[in-house]
């Protein structure tokens, strides 16, 4: 067990508590570093969508896990930032003119959603999210002068300092991972200033945050602009690495999956972000498994248990209707939300946190050590 003596108040802010993260990040970020020379093309575009997704999870974070908002319209967000940057490159800007025109854009609609989100708590502000994001749909749909309407657009490839840079190329890769790591540093050191400080106070207790005088209605409209810029960026990488976007790609569905990537992952850590988009982009290997090779399977144990030859093409048939049975990968989510719900709220990164301590504490171990309990005044139970 490694035991760390806080002699100053810079300890509780330190990005690396001790030479061991250091060590540990090193290794990851070479191992990182090699990943698209040695392996296959196809692992190397799920991880610049599961870096994708990672920044889209962290922007989130910042609203929901840090700063208690939810909401439910993040893939609109996204979709501004891609069709910001598709729109512009027809007048050939260059990518980095367009990547932060994307942000700054999104950004700034996030602050005017927020804007009247700030009446709204819990349900009522997953609602006013998700109303939204269906307007951000529609708009996409109907105003073809601009979207193309459902025709969708093309987005040509990327364009920097002079040189092509391909979505399946290593180039387009280590961009996709360097902006996560300057997003996660970046959110890291949001925490740690005062901004940060206020929108996990806001998180915690609405009515404790005001009476140490802090703006909550400012601070809400900041974690919705910076939130909703960051996912701006993120929407440029996606619509460079799809090469084309259209309406339906950023439904509500989009938007759960995001949810997801914070509520597996864990919504109070960064790492949570990371653990929750592996997992997410993991889910359509497993479809495809579950349509192509489990059937045969079940086929076959069916058979070494002495069903005939007929029995078990016929079993094989309804598993593969099962399987591809409309309404499956939403089945998947729902089912993954409520197990995570009931029996691992704070995620994977909370269940690996559980893990290391149990093998720093055993036998000492206590099950209770993770439980928040919550103790509220008076005049908080109505809040």
């Amino acid at each position: 067990m490694r035991f760390l003596f806080k002699t100053d108040y810079e300890d509780d802010i330190r990005l690396m508590p001790h030479s061991g993260y250091l060590v540990t990040y090193g290794v990851l970020l070479a191992l990182l570093a090699v990943a698209p020379f040695v392996l296959s093309s196809y692992i190397v575009s799920q991880l610049v969508f599961v870096c994708i997704y990672a920044t889209v999870g962290v922007g989130l974070m910042i609203l929901t896990g840090f700063t208690g908002q939810a909401s439910l319209g993040h893939a609109a967000f996204l979709a501004i930032g891609a069709y910001t940057a598709a729109f512009l490159q027809q007048y050939n800007v260059p990518f980095p003119v367009y990547f932060l025109a994307a942000g700054l854009l999104t950004g700034v609609v996030g602050a005017l959603v927020g804007f009247p989100a700030l009446r709204l708590q819990g349900i009522y502000l997953v609602i006013a999210t998700i109303s939204f994001a269906f307007i951000v749909e529609e708009i996409l749909a109907r105003w073809e002068s601009v979207t193309h309407g459902n025709e969708g657009m093309r987005v040509k490839t990327m364009q920097l300092f002079g040189m092509a840079i391909s979505r399946d190329s290593p180039s387009f890769y280590f961009l996709c991972l360097g902006f996560l790591i300057l997003t996660i540093v970046g959110t890291l050191n949001l925490l740690r200033s005062p901004t940060g400080r206020a929108f996990v106070a806001i998180r915690d207790s609405e009515t404790a945050a005001r009476s140490m005088g802090i703006n909550v209605s400012l601070y809400k409209v900041k974690s919705f602009a910076i939130s909703a810029a960051i996912t701006g960026f993120a929407g440029c990488l996606f619509a460079h690495k799809l090469s084309f976007i259209s309406p339906e790609m950023f439904t509500l569905l989009l938007s759960i999956e995001f949810i997801i990537v914070i509520l597996i992952g864990g919504s109070f850590s960064l790492h949570g972000a990371v653990l929750g988009a592996i997992f997410l982009v993991m889910i359509d290997p497993l479809l495809t498994y579950l349509k192509d090779d489990l059937p045969g399977m079940i086929a076959g144990v069916a058979s070494t248990f002495g069903a005939g030859k007929e029995s078990a093409s016929q079993i094989q048939d309804k598993a593969a209707a099962i399987a591809s049975a409309n309404g499956l990968k939403g089945a998947i989510y729902g089912l993954i939300i409520v197990l995570f719900v009931l029996f691992e709220p704070l995620g994977l990164y909370g269940r690996w946190l559980k893990i290391k301590l149990f093998f720093q504490l055993f036998p000492l171990y206590k099950r209770a050590t993770f439980k928040r309990q919550k103790i509220y005044v008076k005049s908080e139970r109505n809040r």
